[in-house]
């Protein structure tokens, strides 16, 4: 089996070379191979200069440009439309979360238990991020709860994890940050089985690149209610 690995990128070229080199080094055991299929955006900071390392004669690694910024939710479908792995994945191009927890989270799709694996950064004992955040993502995740009958915590990670053939069957559309939700809501209206395990967070601020915003936040309730309602 194979795990693809689509990492988005918009302006990290702080981070981006040793988040690609944390997730090249990661050892996902036996019988699992992995590609990492890297989308930038249209940065505009030097990661197309840091990528350039990547664009040629690295085994796994295919780089992608966008022309002009296009989105994190367009440059998913982009890293989508290009994995070939049997179970897919999406890793930022910050340092916030660890690339070794793939190991654990492809676990269950591999041994059949689950179609879909998240990672929830709010359950066991890690840290949580700033209040705000905290609180609303939280307040996401219980609205996602009330409209689709789920108990999930953490609706807007990161590391969610896909097997192919339940990826093939999401009509997904968002080109920002909704489509997160877009993702949540699609794979609970169709009854794939769904697992939350607990994942490590590292947060950072908007000061060091973060760039969620409150505006995010209303996306994704629309996200949310529209797509509960749609056929």
């Amino acid at each position: 089996m194979k795990l693809s690995i689509v990492i988005p990128v918009f302006n990290e070229a702080n981070t981006v070379s040793a988040l690609i080199e944390k997730v090249r080094s990661v050892d996902l055991g036996p019988g699992l191979d992995k590609e990492i299929i890297i989308v930038n955006d249209g940065s505009s900071d030097g990661t197309r200069e840091a990528l350039r390392a990547y664009e040629a004669d690295v085994d796994g690694v295919r780089v992608h440009h966008s022309v002009v910024n296009l989105g994190k939710g367009a440059s998913i479908r982009i890293g989508f439309a290009h994995a070939t792995g049997d179970i897919v994945t999406i890793q930022d191009a910050d340092l916030e979360l660890d690339p070794s927890e793939f190991k654990r989270l492809v676990v269950p799709i591999v041994d059949g238990s689950a179609d879909v694996v998240f990672g929830s950064r709010f359950l066991g004992k890690g840290k949580k991020g700033t209040l705000s955040f905290y609180v609303a993502n939280r307040g996401l995740s219980m609205l996602t709860n009330v409209l689709y009958g789920a108990r999930l915590t953490d609706i807007e990670t990161c590391y969610k994890v896909f097997r192919r053939d339940v990826l093939d069957a999401l009509k997904l559309r968002g080109s920002r940050f909704e489509i997160e939700p877009e993702m949540v809501a699609q794979v609970l209206k169709r009854g794939f089985r769904l697992v939350e395990l607990p994942i490590g967070y590292n947060p950072r601020t908007t000061n060091e690149g973060k760039k969620l915003s409150w505006k995010d936040g209303y996306g994704a309730i629309a996200m949310l209610v529209r797509q509960r309602f749609e056929k």
